[in-house]
């Protein structure tokens, strides 16, 4: 038999994993379809180390942590989480949706929230020859265990947040740790930029790497040349660190039947991250609207709005909450 839901959430990051708990407090049946084969999105699978800073309550928190929490936040209600499962097609009409996954496996939904992030990811690979002969082993694009960095020399190419925060995790773990960027100026926070000039990380500006040769003694020779210069150094480290970005798209949302509008890749939504499409709304890095902060934390506060008003349609005769702890007390008895 065909599984039957009241709310479908598609993606299963930190800010779907939110909406499905909020959900499950509305005492909503749900199910989380996520296409990787774990809970987290990108966080969890190319940041599991770094500190998020922008999560109310937290003066930092380890990305992996954080998921973890919302597991167990999430675990308090019968959620219906599904790994491994691409949503390929959505058909239908609110309050009747079919939702098909990778799997060939469908499912029906009274209404659908997408938190898909950014979509489908890979990292900017670095534009080197013989780069792809090196990667996984000297050569990584993101940090799954800072251990396996302990007391080596490592670089870190990116000018951004994400590659500021790998070189600041990395200084107390490595012997020595650089980074490389290809501006003058980085591209980060105020604050990341001033930890970052205040920490031991030695800054090499303005370069690119331009090749990169394996030593007898197994450490990674890289050739640095300088940005609009004729200049260029030699560097020996055990491990290249790359972030120069990921390309993401939600191309899989344009091939379903039924499809909310985009633009620019993102979908468009309302004041109640009501998409152009009744009964399907979008949260999280998935959506634009005017003002929109790319943060969990603004993600986190999409989630019950749309869980919210979703619910109001489905059900106009419940009273809509006012506080968490009601919901909780209604559980309760």
């Amino acid at each position: 038999m065909t599984s039957e839901y009241d709310l479908t959430i598609v993606g299963g990051g930190p800010v779907g994993m939110f909406a499905a708990f909020y959900a499950g407090m509305r005492n909503a049946k749900v199910q989380l379809l996520e296409s990787l084969p774990e809970l987290g999105g990108q966080v969890q699978a190319l940041y599991p180390e770094k500190m998020i800073h922008d999560i109310a309550g937290y003066p930092a928190i380890r990305a992996r942590d954080l998921v973890a929490q919302l597991t167990a936040q999430m675990s308090q209600f019968p959620i219906d989480v599904q790994l491994n499962r691409a949503v390929t097609d959505v058909t239908g009409t609110m309050g009747d949706f079919t939702v098909t996954t990778s799997d060939g496996t469908t499912s029906k939904s009274k209404a659908i929230i997408v938190a898909t992030g950014s979509g489908a990811f890979q990292p900017r690979k670095l534009a080197v020859d013989n780069a792809a002969q090196f990667e996984g082993q000297q050569l990584f694009y993101h940090i799954p265990s800072l251990a396996q960095f302990k007391d080596q020399v490592v670089l870190v190419a990116g000018g951004g947040d994400s590659a500021i925060d790998m070189a600041l995790m990395l200084e107390p773990v490595a012997k020595k740790v650089y980074i490389m960027h290809r501006r003058e100026q980085f591209r980060g926070m105020e604050h990341s930029v001033d930890l970052l000039k205040a920490s031991s990380v030695t800054i090499k500006t303005p370069f690119l790497i331009k090749a990169l040769e394996k030593q007898a003694n197994g450490q990674l020779n890289l050739t640095m040349k300088e940005v609009r210069g004729t200049a260029e150094e030699q560097l020996a480290v055990d491990s290249l660190l790359v972030n120069y970005g990921f390309i993401a798209d939600n191309k899989v949302i344009r091939n379903w039947q039924v499809t909310p509008t985009m633009t620019h890749r993102l979908i468009t939504v309302d004041t109640q991250m009501n998409t152009d499409i009744p009964g399907i709304a979008a949260i999280g890095d998935t959506v634009t609207y005017p003002g929109k902060l790319g943060l969990i934390a603004s993600g986190f506060g999409e989630a019950p709005n749309a869980v919210n008003q979703l619910m109001m349609q489905l059900y106009p005769e419940r009273r809509s909450p006012l506080h968490s702890t009601t919901l909780f007390e209604k559980r309760a008895h």
